[in-house]
C-alpha cells in the first residue's frame, strides 16, 4: 500500500497542487458512483442546495478524485461536490483520477470528513469500527493516520454500545458525544432512554448526567446489598420457625431489629418457653 502521508492530514495524502494539475479532466457524472464506504451517511439538503447554487454560478472550483474500475469510478473525495452538481444540472464535473487501494480510499474520505467537520460523532465511531473490522488496523494504527488520540478513537468506540434512539438523538445533534458517553455508565437501556429524554427536556450537561449516573448506581448496589440481607433474614427465619415450630417473623434494620413469635394458645406459649429455656 502507499504509505505516502499517512498520519500528515488530508494534503499529505493528495497533494493540493494535484488541483491545479493538467491531468484534470471532465468525467461525465452519470460514469461517477458514489463510495459504498463512504463514511458520511447524512447529507443536508439545504447545505446540498446552497452548494448546487454556487456550482451553476461559479462551476466546481475543485475537482473530485476519484479512481478507476471496471464499472466506471468510484468517489475517494469529494462525493458531496458531486452530488451537489447532479442537483445544479451539471453533466461533467473535473476530476483527478488516482490509483489507490480500498484502504486508502476508505482513510483519505474518513480524513476529509474529519477535517472539514463534516461527520457527526456517530458516522465517525462506524467509520472506525470499519477500519478495524474490514482492514485489521488497531486503535493505534488509526489514531497515526488521522492524527487523532488513541482514547479519542476508543471513546468514538464507545458511542456504538449506545441504544440506536440514542444514537438518533446524537447524530441529529439533539444530544452531544459527551452525552451519550455518560449514558454509558447505565446497564439499562430503557433507564438510558429515559434519562436521554430527561437531558433534552432539562437540558443536563454531561457532569449532570454523570452526577445522576453515580446516584443510580448506589441505588442498585444498596438494593443489591438489601435484597442479600433479605435472603439472610429469611434463612435465619426458617431456623427459627424449624426450632420453634411455629411462625417467627424477623424484622431487620440498621441497627439490631425484632424478632415476633406466633404462639395460639396458652399451651403452645408455654411449649415454647419451654423450648427456649433449654
Amino acid at each position: 500500500m502507499n504509505k505516502r502521508g499517512l498520519g500528515k492530514g488530508l494534503g499529505a495524502l493528495i497533494p493540493q497542487e494535484e488541483n491545479l494539475n493538467p491531468g484534470v479532466i471532465e468525467i461525465k457524472l452519470t460514469e461517477i458512483m458514489a463510495n459504498e464506504n463512504q463514511p458520511r451517511k447524512n447529507f443536508s439538503d439545504e447545505a446540498l442546495q446552497s452548494l448546487a447554487e454556487s456550482i451553476k454560478e461559479h462551476g466546481v472550483v475543485q475537482p473530485i478524485i476519484v479512481t478507476k474500475d471496471k464499472n466506471g469510478y468510484g468517489i475517494v473525495a469529494g462525493e458531496r461536490r458531486w452530488r451537489a452538481a447532479r442537483i445544479a444540472g451539471l453533466k461533467s464535473i473535473p476530476a483527478i483520477i488516482k490509483d489507490y487501494s480500498k484502504l486508502e480510499v476508505m482513510e483519505i474520505a474518513l480524513i476529509e470528513n474529519i477535517q472539514r467537520e463534516d461527520l457527526n460523532p456517530v458516522e465517525e465511531a462506524y467509520a472506525f469500527k470499519a477500519l478495524i473490522e474490514e482492514y485489521q488496523l488497531t486503535q493505534e494504527d488509526i489514531s497515526k493516520r488521522i492524527s487523532k488520540s488513541r482514547s479519542a478513537i476508543a471513546n468514538s468506540l464507545r458511542l456504538i454500545n449506545l441504544p440506536d434512539f440514542i444514537k438518533k438523538m446524537i447524530a441529529e445533534e439533539k444530544l452531544t458525544a459527551g452525552h451519550g458517553r455518560a449514558l454509558l455508565g447505565i446497564e439499562d437501556e430503557e433507564l438510558q432512554i429515559e434519562i436521554a429524554n430527561k437531558v433534552i427536556d432539562e437540558q443536563l450537561n454531561v457532569r449532570q448526567i454523570e452526577n445522576l449516573t453515580k446516584k443510580i448506581k448506589d441505588n442498585v448496589e444498596i438494593k443489591k446489598q438489601e435484597k442479600k440481607k433479605n435472603i439472610e433474614v429469611i434463612e435465619i427465619e426458617d431456623r427459627l420457625k424449624s426450632f420453634l415450630g411455629t411462625k417467627v417473623i424477623l424484622t431487620n434494620k440498621k441497627q439490631g431489629g425484632k424478632i415476633e413469635i406466633q404462639y395460639y394458645s396458652n399451651d403452645d406459649l408455654e411449649r415454647i418457653l419451654e423450648l427456649m429455656e433449654k
